[in-house]
This record gives C-alpha cells, structure tokens and sequence, in this order.
C-alpha cells in the first residue's frame, strides 16, 4: 500500500494545514458512515476496521458508526447528504459519481472489458490518474479517502444458465441507476432495469426481475442465492466504491483530526482489498454449494460480448471524455508494460 499511502498524502495535502505544536486537536466526534451493503459484507466489516483505527488513534474521542443494509438511503440519496452536510461519510459505486456534474470521468472505470486484474485496477487507481479523480471531489461537497474494491461483475438469473453470448437476451436484470450499465445490457439483448441496491432481493424474490449483476461477494453476503439459480462468470465490469467524507464535515476537523482520518483510511483500504480478495476467493465454492450452477465464458465467447460492447464504450468515451479516456489507457498500457 504505498502507492496508496502517497496518493492519500498528496490528494489531501491541499486540504491540510500544518499542525500546531503541543497536544493533539482531537475533540469529541461521531461518524455515521452509510452503505447499502449489509454489516458483513467485505465494505462492512472494513468500516468497522475503519472505525476501530479511528478509534484506537483518537485515544476513543472520535466514534464511527455504521449503517448498514440502506438505513441511511441509497448511494445517491447518501452521496447528497454528504455534500449537504447531513451525513459524513459513505462508499458509493463510482458510477454514482457520473451523475455530479463534473465527475464524468469517474465512469470510464466502468467501460466494458475496460480492465483486466484487480492488480492493475489498485495501480491505476493509486496511481496520477486516480489521484487525478478525486482531486475534483473537493469543489463539489466532497473529499475522496481511497478506492476500496468491489470487483468484477458477474451475472445471475432465475431461467436458464448462460453459456453463449446470445443467452443473455430477453433476460429481465437489474442494473446499477446509470445510463452505461443499462445501455450495456441493453446492447447484449437484455431488458435492463435500475433500482436502488437495498430494493434488488425483493425484486429477485418476487420476479420483478430474472437477475442481477454484481461481484460475488455481494451475492453471497445479499444471499442472492437464496432467489437465484444461475451463474455466469462474464468478467464484464469492473467496479470500484470511493471512500468519501463530506467536505462539510471535514472543513471541521483540525489536522490533528484529519490526519487520524487518512492514517485510518490508508490502512482500512489495505484490509477492504485483501478482505474482499480472500472472500471472492471462496465465494464460487460457497455459491456452488448452495446450489447455484455456475458456467464460465469461453474466450470466444467472452470475445463475442467485448465486440457488442464497443459501440458503447466508444458512446461513453465521448460523454465521459475522450482526454480521460486516452489518459486511462496510456496510464494502463505503461502499468501493463511494468513501466508504473
């Protein structure tokens, strides 16, 4: 994590005057922190790692507090909480982001097919491009304490296993609120309908919808397998939280306090990464014996959805940024390279 480590520094540095001499600035604080997950999940138990660092360097001044399962909205409803003052901190999918204006660029994360490794993902995100994004956080209500991952986004569904691009068609999946993965799905033949995450079980359980796409991480720890029967490892997003604190809150803290929040923040990010890794890492035999059927794209076929995805790469390219977009992947094809 020392890329990380820098990155967190210089991205905050403007946001930091030096500290006095003498005792710590630390008064008395509490923190709600927000999420759609449920408590177990990776980014759950991260927070509450979050919260114990917190506590531990604040000599137990400052407390966190985490809201789980929606309690406190959904990420848009949370993300304007926190620009308004209301809320101090939340993990939205960058995705959410695009819908503030100015912050476009954080969609092209999520370009189909976009990216090939978590590995890469951490060296892009830490790295001059990443930092790059979250230093436009500020001036909208904003300040970014690291990407934590969510992963690579998979399929499931209530009516038949997918084998083959065209098995994606006709199916009824819920999507993220964001005009990319819903012109995604709509692109493989899928009827793509966005919903808040805290609505997507009962929608599944009710057959509002046939499926859902997320990491499997999350079908685990949502018990999604409880009211779906197919899997596909399709690999066709890579998705990403931004660790966020609003810029209310964080204008009120002295650099005593701020520096605690980025220390914890540096290491919390470290743990969400490798917690979220281990647990993925066990999440295909855990779905399996829960009687989900899981089948892997062949390469021909994984060839087939990045070739019906590019028509909406290159639409989003141009509504995210072309000069982001060629910063993006000049940045990965020198990390891909060994170069970064």
């Amino acid at each position: 994590m020392k890329r990380a480590k820098f990155y967190a520094g210089v991205l905050l540095a403007g946001l930091m005057a030096a500290a006095p001499a003498g005792a710590a600035d630390i008064k008395e604080r509490n923190i709600k922190v927000g999420i759609g997950l449920t408590a177990d999940h990776p980014q759950g138990q991260a927070v509450a790692k979050f919260g114990e660092l917190v506590s531990q360097k604040s000599d137990g001044k400052i407390k966190v507090k985490l809201f789980a399962g929606g309690l406190l909205g959904n990420d848009v409803s949370m993300v304007s909480s926190l620009q308004g003052g209301t809320q101090e901190m939340t993990i939205p999918d960058t995705s959410t982001l695009v819908g503030i204006a100015g912050l476009k660029e954080f969609g092209l994360i999520n370009l189909p097919f976009a990216l090939n490794s978590s590995e890469e993902a951490d060296a892009l995100l830490d790295g001059p491009w990443g930092q790059k994004l979250m230093a436009k956080l500020p001036e909208k209500g904003l300040v970014g304490l690291g990407f934590w991952e969510n992963g690579f986004r998979q399929i499931s569904n209530n009516r038949h296993p997918i084998a083959k691009a065209e098995d994606i068609s006709g199916l009824k999946l819920r999507v993220i609120q964001n005009p990319l993965f819903i012109d995604t799905f709509k692109a493989l033949g899928a009827n793509a309908l966005p919903m808040p995450f805290p609505e997507v079980y009962t929608a599944l359980e009710t057959g509002t919808v046939d499926g859902q796409e997320n990491p499997l991480a999350t079908l685990i720890a949502s018990k999604f397998y409880e009211v779906q029967k197919h899997t596909v490892i399709s690999n066709h997003i890579y998705s990403v939280w931004a660790f966020l604190i609003s810029k209310k809150f964080w204008d009120k803290l002295s650099p005593d306090e701020q520096k605690i929040l980025t220390e914890a923040a540096n290491e919390a990010t470290a743990f969400e990464r490798k917690t979220i890794r281990a647990f993925d890492a066990t999440a295909l035999e855990d779905i399996k014996s829960k009687g989900i059927q899981v089948t892997t794209l062949s390469d021909e076929e994984t060839a087939k959805l990045r070739e019906i995805t590019k028509p909406v790469s290159a639409k989003f390219i141009q509504e995210f940024g072309e000069a982001g977009a060629k910063e993006m992947m000049a940045e990965l094809e020198k990390i891909r390279a060994g170069k970064n």
